[in-house]
């Protein structure tokens, strides 16, 4: 059955690639800056009650990890009080919200795969303002899907760690790279097409918390590797020659990071029927794309 469905954050990693997995679903209706800003409540209100949206996808967020230290009031607003917001219209409405969460909801001192059920512990701004979206989304009953994912890049926008690398490694000879931080990377197209997916099967019975990432784990150390071995595959100019594994301690920034983050996601495979690719070939995929579109 086609739904009418209302898409925040259209302009971003996920955004645009939610745009166009979502066609086949039904009437999509994209909100971005400027026309909505999260950090403005009467804006989120007025674009749900004149659009009454069957489903929202709520993809923007407050995502600068280490700015947010500074701005946590602005972090709040729009990754804390907005969900809240959303949430209180789709219960109006009668609509079922999909809200997009993080891995930094957890500390890290985990040595096996985090839970759903897992108790959290946000160490940043960041982390601790995505997880008082998530309560505050729980907290009003509403019909709600909360999806976790981490380490996210994306063909489309100028600023993730894959296009960062790719950039730095046309510019210098070496490139410094933290290895004791472990988690899953995570292709933005993958968590579009998971949540695609989700549309046509939404319903109280699957309400709740949910994890996605791509399969397999790894180092940002690790991944900086692999990034440079398939771009060099594809014939894309690289200059680095020597990528240099580091601690976190010899790269301090504002905000702390979980030293491990990886999320089990067998909940959500239960639900779709099938499990997620291994995060090396999806890397692969994207940058032949990036190639191909120059």
């Amino acid at each position: 059955m086609s739904k009418s469905i209302l898409l925040i954050g259209s302009n971003g990693q996920v955004g645009k690639e939610l745009q166009q997995n979502l066609i086949t679903y039904g009437k999509v209706i994209t909100l971005a800056r400027p026309t909505i800003d999260l950090a403005q409540p009467d804006t989120l209100r007025s674009a749900i009650r004149e659009n009454k949206p069957q489903v929202i996808i709520n993809a923007a967020a407050y995502t600068a990890v280490d700015k947010a230290e500074s701005e946590p009031e602005l972090a709040k607003a729009i990754n804390a009080t907005a969900p809240k917001i959303l949430a209180e219209e789709a219960k109006k409405q009668q609509a079922f919200l999909i809200h997009i969460s993080t891995d930094y909801v957890f500390d890290g001192n985990s040595c096996h795969p985090y839970q759903e059920t897992d108790a959290t512990n946000p160490l940043s701004v960041y982390g601790q303002t995505k997880l008082a979206g998530e309560e505050a989304i729980r907290q009003t009953y509403a019909h709600h899907l909360i999806l976790r994912t981490a380490w996210v890049y994306g063909t489309f926008g100028k600023s993730n760690f894959v296009k960062t690398m790719l950039r730095l490694g046309g510019e210098r000879e070496e490139i410094r790279v933290v290895t004791d931080q472990i988690g899953s990377p995570t292709w933005a197209r993958d968590i579009a097409a998971t949540i695609a997916q989700l549309i046509p099967l939404l319903s109280s019975e699957i309400a709740g918390t949910y994890h996605y990432t791509n399969s397999g784990v790894a180092s940002w150390y690790d991944f900086a590797i692999a990034i440079f071995e398939e771009a060099q595959q594809l014939g894309y100019p690289v200059k680095v020659e020597r990528i240099i594994p580091i601690t976190t301690s010899e790269y301090p920034t504002p905000a702390r990071r979980p030293s491990y983050s990886v999320l089990a996601c067998a909940k959500i495979a239960a639900v779709l029927g099938n499990h997620a690719p291994h995060w090396r070939e999806r890397l692969r995929r994207m940058l032949k794309e990036l190639v191909v579109s120059g």
